[in-house]
């Protein structure tokens, strides 16, 4: 059933594929896995034509890809309660106070004043406490406790960092599957070395809080 839903959220929205892990949060133990779309294993046991192969090989949903132990996909809000909790172990927020999201922040460029760069929420939320932050996902409570904004103190990013690799985002899970790729997590380090030397800026620091940018994870370790 987890595998038909998503062939068909993937057909019906033109996505090349997708991946599913359903987890007993308590044990660990993998009650589903799948990913779309899929081969006929017996099929390539036995033995097929040439045309039938290199028609796998070739298809540019690449069917060979387990896409739940090897593919690699940015996080996005999944990592907010991993900011949360670090926000409040480093003391840099207290669970109570809100912080209003109009729908963006907005931050002066100081080589052009004309041309701020702004970040923008998926909606105006309002006053938003951490509470409520995690229930409706607001954008600009954590771009305000990840990177700092207005009177709100931020993490920065070593210690988003710290924090994402003492989840293990980056780390391989050790599941009994074969192709789990490695995870990436976000760093200065890695855009200079990426980017030909190009510096971290707030910016990035901003994205990263909400899982955009460059870290990555597998849906298995997600």
């Amino acid at each position: 059933q987890l595998y038909t839903g998503i062939a068909e959220l993937a057909e019906r929205s033109g996505f090349v594929g997708g991946a599913g892990v359903i987890m007993d949060i308590n044990t660990g133990e993998i009650l589903a896995l799948t990913s779309y779309p899929e081969y006929d294993q017996s099929a390539m046991t036995k033995g097929i034509d040439q045309k039938s192969f290199s028609s796998l090989i070739s298809d540019r949903r690449t069917p060979f890809l387990n896409r739940a132990v090897g593919g690699l996909y940015t996080p996005g809000s999944i990592v907010k309660p991993i900011v949360a909790l670090a926000a409040l172990k480093e003391g840099i927020i207290s669970p109570n106070k809100s912080i209003f999201s109009s729908g963006s922040i907005t931050v002066p460029n100081p080589y052009d004043p004309s041309k701020p760069s702004i970040f923008k929420d998926w909606k105006a939320h309002g006053w938003t406490d951490m509470r409520e932050a995690l229930a409706v996902s607001s954008d600009t409570y954590f771009y305000s406790v990840g990177g700092g904004y207005g009177d709100q103190k931020g993490l920065g990013i070593s210690l988003i960092d710290k924090y994402f690799s003492m989840f293990g985002l980056a780390e391989e899970t050790g599941v009994a599957l074969a192709g789990e790729a490695q995870g990436l997590i976000a760093t200065p380090d890695w855009k200079s070395r990426t980017f030909n030397g190009d510096a971290w800026r707030l910016g990035d620091t901003y994205i990263t809080a909400i899982g955009q940018y460059g870290t990555q994870v597998t849906p298995v370790n997600a």
